[in-house]
């Protein structure tokens, strides 16, 4: 296509969007969830999300049918429960000590980038966050996802026309490309970029405010005071589900000595195999290769694949019921690629001697890869949550939780429950929050007249003239 038909086949989509946004925008709260519950049920129910989950995985070969089934259902849910009550529509608060009053608007038009791991489950939940807000969405997918995505899209739809709301409230590119997908991103009011770096990239130099993701890296440390099984047990199902299609399964864990042995051994009852050193440069240069461009990458055969399928691609053979392969990483972490993002079922283990130790290690690992998406800490000792607290930078960190399901929000923790993970400027996003219904509402101030509150000079200066003088 030319850069004109592009420009004309978004403005079309668009144009669709404002006019429906434009009714949207004068809907009641009850009209509003109404709508949302709606389309809530559209890709919750069991029939929907089976033709779902059937689709993702047909179509791009990457992750686990029943895995996504359970995806569907907490997501959705989760998005469901947290979005219940909630005012997006009109005075949503009053201060009266302050004086202000605050007034929800819609965004507009949402430009939503949908990622190829996850095709089916981002749409429903990000739709969702979107049209609580009274607000218009189109979907940009990946190309290797484009009928998934367009399927829940489409459900999406029959929703809303169900309950007497424009259909057009919910879009989707049929043939989607770079081109179209970066022209989508210059005519929307706002984008949504949930995916690789190079799509959010992307989003941030649009020109269109964008919500994007930063890189994941998921990092979970293993104190001395830490149940070994429960850590294991957790890690296991977190780093299997889905064949690691998130980017918040664990990417490598630190764990104490005084645990590594028999950290190791219940991993093994949980389906992992432990890579000796030979498979494990053989993984090395299979996971890792050079591309086209001259630059070595994940290779893209590895990604959400499973891992019988992976060892065996890179040369060697593993159990029946091998669920994820694990390898030990050396040290120094600047050069053991196996702490880098993988996107598959492989985990990387190091041991560290002491919390001061193994809180250095998770540093270093999420600032080689990673910075403000989250790490983790299996522990009972609050000094130690709260030092780690402190001193990440990262955006969530997990307390004795999986983080593929915590990081986005889960019923066991209070986190907002999303698909989109803010990184903070860490990461190069704007925002270290969970992106959710809060991010596609435009707030109006409103500041009535009250008594001056002016502070005395003594008020505030004068623990500093008592130090040093005037």
């Amino acid at each position: 296509m030319s850069e004109t038909t592009n420009a004309e086949l978004i403005a079309s989509l668009v144009e669709r969007a404002r006019k429906a946004q434009a009714v949207a925008a004068g809907w009641t709260q009850e009209q509003i969830d109404e709508v949302c519950t709606a389309v809530g049920w559209s890709v919750y129910n069991d029939e929907n999300i089976k033709i779902l989950a059937r689709a993702a995985v047909d179509e791009t070969g990457m992750g686990v049918y029943e895995d996504k089934l359970t995806k569907h259902k907490n997501k959705v849910m989760g998005v469901l429960r947290d979005i219940q009550g909630v005012k997006t529509v009109g005075l949503i608060e009053v201060d009266p000590i302050k004086g202000l009053r605050k007034y929800a608007k819609p965004v507009g038009v949402v430009g939503a980038l949908a990622p190829v791991t996850n095709p089916t489950a981002t749409p429903a939940s990000n739709g969702l966050s979107i049209l609580k807000g009274a607000n218009a969405v189109i979907f940009a997918p990946h190309p290797k996802a484009k009928k998934a995505t367009n399927l829940a899209c489409s459900f999406m739809r029959d929703a809303l026309k169900k309950v007497g709301a424009p259909e057009d409230l919910v879009q989707c590119i049929e043939e989607p490309s770079i081109e179209l997908t970066q022209e989508l991103m210059k005519q929307v009011d706002v984008v949504v970029a949930t995916g690789g770096g190079a799509m959010v990239k992307a989003a941030y130099s649009s020109g269109t405010p964008a919500y994007g993701v930063g890189p994941g890296n998921a990092v979970q440390l293993l104190c001395e005071d830490a149940d070994p099984a429960d850590a294991a047990a957790k890690i296991a199902m977190s780093k299997c589900f889905d064949n690691a299609t998130s980017c918040s399964s664990e990417n490598s864990v630190v764990v104490h000595a005084s645990l590594w042995d028999t950290f190791r051994s219940e991993l093994q009852k949980h389906g992992a195999y432990l890579c000796n050193e030979e498979e494990k440069q053989k993984l090395r240069h299979w996971v890792w290769i050079v591309g086209k461009s001259g630059h070595e990458g994940l290779n893209p055969v590895i990604i959400a694949h499973d891992a019988t399928t992976i060892a065996r691609g890179a040369g060697f053979e593993v159990p029946a019921g091998t669920k994820f392969l694990v390898v030990t990483g050396t040290q120094p972490v600047s050069s053991e690629q196996f702490f880098q993002e993988k996107l598959s079922p492989v985990l990387t283990i190091t041991p560290c001697k002491d919390f001061e130790d193994g809180l250095s290690l998770v540093e270093q690992i999420t600032d080689a890869c990673g910075t403000g998406h989250s790490s983790g800490i299996f522990t009972f000792k609050d000094d130690y949550i709260e030092r780690m607290g402190c001193r990440m930078r990262s955006s969530r960190i997990m307390v004795r939780q999986p983080m593929v399901a915590g990081n986005g929000g889960a019923f066991f923790n209070g986190m907002p429950s999303t698909v989109t993970l803010g990184c903070g400027t860490w990461g190069g996003n704007i925002t270290t929050e969970n992106i959710h219904w809060k991010h596609f509402i435009n707030v109006t101030w409103l500041a009535m007249p009250i008594e001056p509150n002016r502070p005395k000079d003594e008020d505030i200066f004068g623990s500093y003239w008592a130090k040093y003088g005037k």
